[in-house]
């Protein structure tokens, strides 16, 4: 049912967003030199790794580390970079993950290939058999201000209570904070 539920949603979001998708991809083309679109190693269900794509907010070059790990991740941005994860259009090329089935709307979000304590943790907790989601509780409760340990509290707490009512609320609930700004990242 998840499953059928991404596919339909993601088919919806891939038509009613195509036009936006184009215009971004080129502002992305013309602001800064390289690709359009980033692919991130991420961790995925069972701790298995796929590729993910973002639009490229930062510049060639910068360190595939978690933002908050960077000495000055503003150095790193793009000319748009900013508004792009402000206003989370960066992370609308992940429709393709979920249409491919490496990703689902919400679980928790793809830890990076190299954040071995997030893994770790996550799979003490049974939280690696979760498809990963564009978005989900811990984004929500907190993003990328929680330490690691509340985030896999979250995640685990998903994992308890995942139901398709619980989708609908987290996803609701994105898209309000995505409209306030809210917890969004520089």
């Amino acid at each position: 049912m998840k499953r059928l539920f991404d596919l339909i949603l993601a088919v919806l979001a891939a038509l009613v967003l195509g036009l936006p998708l184009v215009l971004v991809a080129l502002l992305v083309k013309l602001t800064s030199k390289g690709p359009v679109l980033y692919w991130s190693e991420r961790v995925g269900r069972n701790n298995s790794i796929f590729r993910m794509p973002k639009f490229r907010s930062m510049r060639v070059g910068t360190p595939a580390v978690a933002t908050h790990l960077l000495a000055d991740p503003a150095a790193h941005l793009t000319p748009i970079g900013s508004f792009l994860r402000k206003s989370s259009l960066d992370e609308l090329p992940q429709l393709w993950s979920i249409l491919k089935g490496d990703m689902s709307f919400v679980g928790p979000r793809p830890a990076l290939f190299n954040q071995e304590d997030l893994i770790a943790l996550r799979s003490q907790y049974g939280v690696q058999e979760l498809m990963p989601g564009l978005t989900g509780w811990a984004q929500i409760n907190g993003r990328d201000e929680l330490p690691i340990s509340e985030k896999v509290k979250l995640d685990a707490e998903y994992l308890r209570r995942r139901s398709l009512g619980f989708d609908l609320r987290i996803l609701w609930r994105t898209l309000m904070k995505i409209v306030a700004r809210d917890g969004v990242s520089h």
